[in-house]
């Protein structure tokens, strides 16, 4: 039994998922242009593929995932998982429609602000991660001033940009790792001092939690909408107690901060394994 995550890079995250596969399932890391003459039918691969660091796009890959699947291997975090997942406007339209809490969101094309948004909110690209250009607007000028700035970015003359609405920050969000339908991992993420992101690479901090019964069922209710077999669930908390979806990752990384009653690795392998080869773990492979 073979399971290979497809992706471009051996990061921490699918290296410890290849050292985590369960008894009788051999798992590989391969880039795209490798699987095709690698897996066939009886075989499964998982979708790795990450945002461009452009942010205008998703890592190339896609072509091979879709002949995959022609081909008859079992792909999980298929193609359109990953646009619903990687693409912002994608993951407003499938969460309103599955009826899943997440900020109003609009798509802008040009500099002039054509959207009946009213600040505070957010700009962001459709592909963004990392936090990059990711603007807090609080009143019209400062909207105006920020997609002035924008226009320039080679990603806002293909794609527009996302403006949406604010969710009032209180300092930290809570990210979920959803494998198969099993809620696997958490971490609470904490704002550096003085900004209003969560994001690890702007100085934000995780802290070990175990999520809320809410928070679980909101995570399975999005990973489930956006049909994703591995996926971090960002939500945050509303002042009002409960939560709202804010973004969708399918090719989360994470570590051993998210374990939660076991190992996270180990619990994300195990549920790859049997939703691609049933409970017995027939052959896997996990495509990155």
């Amino acid at each position: 039994m073979h399971l290979v995550l497809v992706a471009h890079r051996e990061t921490e995250t699918n290296l410890r998922l290849v050292e985590a596969a369960p008894p009788g399932v051999e798992m590989d890391i391969l880039r795209p242009s490798a699987t095709l003459s690698r897996l066939g039918a009886g075989d499964a691969a998982l979708g790795r593929l990450d945002v461009l660091p452009t942010v205008d796009g998703i890592e190339p890959g896609s072509w091979e995932l879709a002949r995959l699947e022609a081909e008859g291997v079992h792909v999980l975090n298929r193609l359109r998982t990953l646009s619903s997942t990687h693409d912002k406007r994608r993951t407003a339209h499938v969460l309103g429609a599955a009826g899943v809490p997440h900020p109003k969101t609009t798509n802008v094309t040009a500099p002039q602000l054509g959207t009946r948004l009213s600040p505070p909110f957010v700009v962001k690209p459709r592909f963004g991660s990392w936090g990059r250009d990711v603007v807090l607007c609080e009143t019209p000028t400062e909207a105006r001033a920020c997609l002035d700035r924008l226009a320039s970015r080679p990603w806002f003359r293909r794609q527009g940009v996302l403006v949406q609405e604010l969710v009032p920050p209180i300092g930290h969000d809570l990210r979920v790792v959803v494998a198969a339908g099993q809620v696997v991992g958490a971490v609470r993420r904490v704002a550096a001092a003085g900004e209003w992101r969560t994001n690890v690479a702007l100085g934000g901090r995780r802290e070990p939690v175990s999520p809320p019964l809410a928070a679980r069922e909101l995570a399975l209710a999005a990973a489930g909408a956006a049909e994703a077999d591995l996926v971090g669930v960002d939500l945050l908390p509303t002042r009002e107690g409960g939560w709202v979806v804010l973004e969708l990752n399918g090719a989360v990384e994470f570590n051993d901060t998210y374990s939660l009653d076991r190992d996270v690795f180990a619990a994300a392998a195990e549920a790859l394994a049997e939703a691609a080869f049933g409970p017995r773990h027939e052959p896997l492979v996990a495509i990155a």
